[in-house]
């Protein structure tokens, strides 16, 4: 199975934070708003049952009541969040051959996966030691596993072998100034070769 760098780049994607939608009211208002919500449907439901001739306790309705309220709020936040709109803003037809920047893409998320942490990096060494540096270490991990059957914590000597002296090297130490981005671009180049 033959996997590139841009297959492997997607995961940068799931490592993103969520963004949290801030809550409307505080948990006070949310709270009120339950217990409206619920004495309305228990109101609702008491007038039924009494319309058909049953009677139910009070606490029985409102704990079912409230027990479906629960587990509506459960559902609702375990639900995947919606499919993003497709063409939003880009217009429907022929591609003018420009690459949309607007539209959310899985490459560009791939590349803002990478692109910040590097742009954050740059001219601090110790910053790309700690974010960038493990990245390129997982992925040629992952290369040397798919590839090879071996990975550099499994086989060092082996995995050195595939990787070269120089990115061996690169991946083990950590650099004394951030590596420029023709070094880098050496450096992914020769991942590919794995």
């Amino acid at each position: 199975m033959s996997t590139s760098i841009d297959d492997l780049l997607g995961s940068a994607e799931e490592e993103q934070p969520a963004q949290e939608r801030p809550a409307r009211g505080g948990r006070v208002g949310g709270v009120l708003k339950t217990l409206l919500v619920a004495g309305a449907l228990t109101a609702v439901v008491v007038a039924g049952l009494r319309a058909v001739g049953l009677q139910l306790s009070l606490w029985v309705v409102v704990a079912g009541v409230l027990a479906l309220l629960a587990v509506r709020r459960v559902t609702a936040a375990l639900a995947p969040p919606p499919p993003p709109r497709s063409g939003a803003g880009i217009p429907a037809g022929e591609e003018d051959g420009h690459y949309h920047w607007a539209a959310r893409d899985a490459l560009r998320a791939a590349i803002n996966g990478w692109e910040r942490p590097l742009d954050w990096s740059a001219g601090n060494p110790e910053r790309f030691a700690e974010r960038i540096l493990p990245r390129l270490g997982e992925l040629a991990d992952e290369r040397l596993r798919q590839r090879h059957g071996v990975t550099r914590e499994s086989d060092p000597a082996r995995a050195r072998a595939l990787l070269g002296d120089r990115l061996s090297t690169f991946l083990d130490t950590p650099p004394r100034r951030t590596p420029s981005p023709r070094d880098l671009v050496a450096i992914v180049a020769e991942l590919e070769k794995i």
